[in-house]
This record gives C-alpha cells, structure tokens and sequence, in this order.
C-alpha cells in the first residue's frame, strides 16, 4: 500500500489549536490508547474500534434512528428510547440519521493523503508562529505505521511535528520517530508505581526509561503533568515532579493540567462507569497544590503553569 493511502483511525483533527505544542497547530487526534487512566477526559479516545455515544439528555424522540437503523439496535416504547448496545454494529447510520445530536460515533478511516490535505491548509499560520502539526490520541504510537507515514509526510513538507504521548511504547518504535518528531508532549501521571498500575492499568517503568531515552537524545520535550483530586494530588506525586525536573534541567518546560470533569458525560453516553468521583479542581484546590508544590521545591515556572 502506498504510504498516502495507508490510513488510521482518528477521533478528529483540530485546527488553529494554541495549546498542544508551539505556535498555531493542526491537532490530530487518533483513536486507542495502551493505557486506561480512570481519569481519561476523552473516553472514547481509549479503544481502537468506532463507538456510538447516546446522549440521552439530546435525545427528542424523533425516531429517526429506528428507522434506519439495520440491526433493530433503537426501539421506542412510552415515550422511551431504548439503544441496545450488543445490537449495534457501530455503522453511524443513525447518528447521521440523529437532528438533535443525542447519536455520536467517534471514530473514523482517513489516508495519510486525506489528513495532510487538512493540515497544509494552514501551512502559512505554522510559518508565520512556529507551528505545525501535532498528533495526539489516544497515543499517537500505538497507531506505529500510520503515525510514522503523518509525520514523514509532514517533515517532506518542511511542516514542524509534535507528538503527545505516554511514552508507552516498544522502545524500537521510540528510536525510530526520533528523527521524525520536533518536539515531545510528554505525560507524567504518577509517581508511585503501584499507583500507577491502579490508576492507568499498566507500570511506569517502561514510561520512565522512554522519557530518559528521549532526553538523552536531546529531543526537545515538554512534560504534562495532569494533577487529580485525590489521586495524585499528593507531597510524594509533587516531589516526584521536582525531582524529574531537576534530573532534566533541559526540559522544554514542565506543565501543570488540573483535572477536569468534562469526559465524564462522554463516558456516561458510551456506557462506561465514571470511576473518578472527583469534580473539576477548584481555585481553592489549585491554590493548595501550588503550596504543596512550593514545599516540594517545584519552581516558580512549575507554579505558574497552575
């Protein structure tokens, strides 16, 4: 298969995004994730297969999705709404079919063609703030062969690349975008291994001995840091944080993200138990975080990032 029609799975490409590496970028988001963050705010980002959402707040009883719906999957009864999920086989007829948009299915195909048709729209915007293109997920690495072909097509065009990852990955695929990737997103979730484990579904060990790998390398890198109530919004989290600073004085800089709850609906419309009670951080809580932090050594561009 020639590479502009090798294809990937994607959730959605956002342009003119301010927040996912330098400049003004063209964000592509791919589906499936190696790891499963009780916390995740996108949940449907973690499978690599197309999932339908029903949002019932939306839903108008307009009936639409069961009549062209192939399988029987929506049925209505007493002003009822009933989506049987065993029944669907995530065609997305009805969440076209759906005018109130109660019926999403996120997921799709695109070529490597089709997305950098997208993203060479905006080239004079990269040129002009030292943007480009940055590919994120779910974990960009997970989807290798089609990732690797985004960013080789893009770097062919003089297009900066940015990768956002967990750093979960087979060393081999690591080495072998490093000469593809400008610049590194990389997520540090927690510090305590079993923690870890619990939280994320796999360790941090092969995550930790990436992010040295890389920084060896002299790739450019960028730490994320999410911070969850009650989770790892703790002095041993925060120190940890310290410390890789101070191990990587390089660093492109380390980034605070205070949780949010906005994946939350999204997991109820796609049938998942929300396991994070924890509501979106408040100030009062962001301010004792950056106490703690400070305690811990963390510098001021640490607390700013807050």
């Amino acid at each position: 298969m020639d590479t502009p029609q090798l294809s990937g799975w994607l959730l959605d490409i956002q342009r003119s995004s301010m927040h996912d590496g330098p400049g003004i970028r063209t964000t592509v988001f791919l589906k499936g994730c190696p790891l499963s963050c009780k916390w995740c705010h996108n949940p449907e980002s973690q499978k690599f297969s197309p999932q339908l959402a029903y949002f019932t707040e939306k839903c108008t009883l307009c009936r639409r999705c069961e009549s062209v719906c192939p399988t029987g999957a929506h049925t209505f009864s007493s002003q009822k709404h009933s989506f049987d999920r065993n029944a669907c086989i995530q065609c997305g007829k009805c969440a076209k079919a759906c005018p109130s948009g109660a019926l999403k299915l996120f997921g799709y195909q695109a070529t490597v063609e089709e997305v950098m048709a997208v993203v060479r729209k905006d080239k004079k915007y990269y040129d002009a703030s030292s943007g480009g293109l940055t590919v994120s997920g779910g974990e960009p690495f997970a989807q290798f062969s089609f990732t690797l072909a985004l960013l080789k097509a893009a770097r062919e065009e003089g297009i900066h690349t940015c990768v956002e990852t967990c750093g979960y990955a087979s060393t081999e695929q690591i080495l072998t975008f490093l000469p593809y990737v400008d610049y590194y997103l990389f997520d540090y979730k927690l510090t305590n291994d079993e923690l870890h484990q619990a939280y994320t579904g796999v360790s941090n060990q092969k995550i930790l001995y990436h992010l040295d790998l890389l920084y060896t390398h002299h790739a450019k890198i960028r730490l994320r840091c999410p911070i969850i109530p009650g989770i790892n919004d703790t002095p041993e989290h925060f120190a940890g944080i310290h410390a890789l600073e101070v191990r990587y004085p390089d660093l492109c800089g380390i980034e605070i993200m205070p949780y949010h709850d906005m994946g939350k609906p999204k997991a109820t419309a796609l049938c998942r138990a929300n396991e994070i009670e924890a509501a979106t951080a408040s100030q009062a809580q962001k301010d004792a975080w950056r106490r703690e932090m400070a305690r811990c050594g963390c510098s001021e561009s640490i607390l700013n990032s807050l």
